[in-house]
Formats: structure tokens, C-alpha cells, sequence
């Protein structure tokens, strides 16, 4: 019933990895690890959504602007709006929607 899970920590930069933590109807939790200088391509999210940098340092792209986003920093972005990501550093970072 109860469980830690390492996953995060022991999740590797290798370009671009993801994965979910959480899946239930209401909630999805994703793990994305990013490798410096490595791309997550253009998409969009299905629902309005929540990232947070647990390590190092992305640049957000969205509606032909750029966000640095760093460890520990927060940032909300609409649903149906294409983006993308690139890594300054290896980063890891949480995307919950």
C-alpha cells in the first residue's frame, strides 16, 4: 500500500527521458529528465498544467517566447497552446496536469 519510489533521483540524462509517476483519472504526475542541450519537441498538453524544476536550468518556449526556468522555480501553462523545452543544463523537472 505504502512505497517510496526512487524513480526521480535515479532517473539518467540521457536526451530526453519521460515517465510517468502518477496516472489516475484525475491527475497525471510525469518525470522528465533532459539532458543539457537536448530538445523536448513541440506538443501540447491535454489540460492546463503545472512544471517544476527539481534540477538545473530549462528555457520554456510558448507563444513565440522564451522562459528560463530554474531548480526549484515554478511555472503554469494553458492546455491546447504548442510549446517546447530545451535544457540549459541536465535538468529534471515535474509536469503535473
Amino acid at each position: 500500500m505504502y512505497a517510496i519510489n526512487n524513480q526521480i533521483k535515479n532517473q539518467e540524462y540521457n536526451k530526453l527521458q519521460v515517465n510517468k509517476l502518477v496516472k489516475t483519472e484525475v491527475l497525471e504526475i510525469l518525470n522528465i529528465s533532459l539532458e543539457k542541450g537536448a530538445i523536448f519537441p513541440e506538443h501540447i498538453a491535454p489540460t492546463d498544467a503545472q512544471l517544476i524544476v527539481l534540477e538545473g536550468e530549462i528555457m520554456f518556449h510558448i507563444n513565440g517566447k522564451s522562459y528560463p526556468i530554474k531548480e526549484q522555480q515554478h511555472f503554469s501553462f494553458p492546455k491546447e497552446v504548442p510549446h517546447w523545452v530545451s535544457a540549459e543544463e541536465n535538468s529534471k523537472f515535474l509536469i503535473i496536469r
